[in-house]
């Protein structure tokens, strides 16, 4: 793992707090599969696998003020954000302890507390929304940042465009993160993009932007920072790149014809948490017992989760007009 020293402004117990919260994420994601096989969880499920180090890292730059909006696959933004596990995952049970009283499950989870707005099922349909928010930020004279997340898929999508060219009209307090994975959904991203550098894309509008490893966490860290102190300044929304891959296929009804089993094992050998672990062991700042005591201790929350999740109840009917504006004629 290259890391530069120069940027990394973490300590190396900030370092195995990263290590952490991107386990917590793949293990939560890997029982989650479990647990749609055995369709305890049901509906559509998109995992992260494979992308913990965006999400975790560019946390790491955000304030409890600041605002996050997500895509469909938001299980790791949710719980990077300090979601508590016990909701999340209720949430993508259907029960009425879950983060959106159960109605929203895999892809809508919401926490207005942890000013997290959300996961969104339409593709670049949070951008307006985030740009929305950041817009009241500025007429309010606050001093937050928004981030929205969103896939290279969006970026073929006309809200893309529309809403980074006002947020650099307006100069909004903004940060987009593009997780680009290489492919929206079956689709790569070279076939289907002339300019396959998003971050470019961005340029083209005035807008600061650059590419990141977004397997590396330390790097996407240590750019989300910098670029949420310069929005904080009000120097104008920026754009983050995050080159990364998904392990598995975009959802679980994906049988991923599109891509070949070579290409999945070498990004896997680059992984962002296999990355971190050889550096922290190279190092000698993480040792077989101090790993076992990490698993062990995700291991509980997850299984703590899964039975908070299974004693909670669903929604009473008499609960359905609970968040309806109006009432229906009878």
């Amino acid at each position: 793992m290259n890391i530069d020293n120069s940027k990394v402004h973490m300590g190396i117990a900030h370092m195995q707090f990263l290590f952490k919260q991107m386990l917590r994420i793949r293990r939560f994601e890997e029982k989650c599969a479990e647990l749609y096989t055995q369709e305890k969880i049901r509906g559509f499920l998109h995992l992260y696998i494979g992308e913990e180090a965006v999400a975790v890292g560019v946390m790491q730059a955000l304030k409890a003020e600041d605002a996050v909006f997500a895509t469909y696959r938001e299980h790791g933004h949710a719980l990077a954000r300090g979601l508590s596990m016990d909701k999340v995952m209720a949430e993508m049970f259907g029960k009425v302890t879950g983060s959106s009283r159960g109605r929203g499950g895999s892809m809508h989870i919401f926490d207005v507390e942890k000013r997290f707005y959300g996961g969104n099922a339409i593709v670049a349909g949070a951008l307006p929304l985030a740009v929305g928010l950041a817009l009241a930020n500025k007429m309010q004279k606050k001093n937050d940042v928004v981030v929205c997340f969103f896939g290279e898929g969006a970026v073929a999508e006309g809200e893309f465009h529309e809403s980074l060219n006002l947020a650099q009209l307006w100069q909004l307090p903004i940060l987009f993160v593009c997780e680009n994975n290489g492919y929206a959904m079956g689709t790569a991203l070279a076939i289907s993009e002339s300019e396959r550098h998003i971050f470019r894309k961005a340029q083209s509008y005035g807008l600061k932007s650059h590419a990141v490893d977004g397997m590396n966490v330390v790097e996407v860290e240590s750019a989300a920072t910098q670029y949420c102190q310069r929005i904080r300044k009000g120097d104008g929304p920026c754009l983050l790149e995050c080159n990364t891959y998904r392990f598995r296929g975009h959802s679980m009804f994906d049988t991923q014809l599109y891509r070949e089993s070579d290409e999945v094992e070498a990004w896997k050998r680059k992984g962002p948490i296999m990355k971190l672990q050889r550096w922290l062991e190279a190092n000698g700042k993480l040792s077989s017992a101090e790993l076992k005591q990490i698993e062990d201790q995700v291991a509980d929350e997850i299984n703590q989760s899964i039975a908070f999740a299974e004693r909670s109840e669903i929604e009473d009917i008499s609960d359905l007009y609970l968040g309806v504006y109006g009432e229906s004629e009878s």
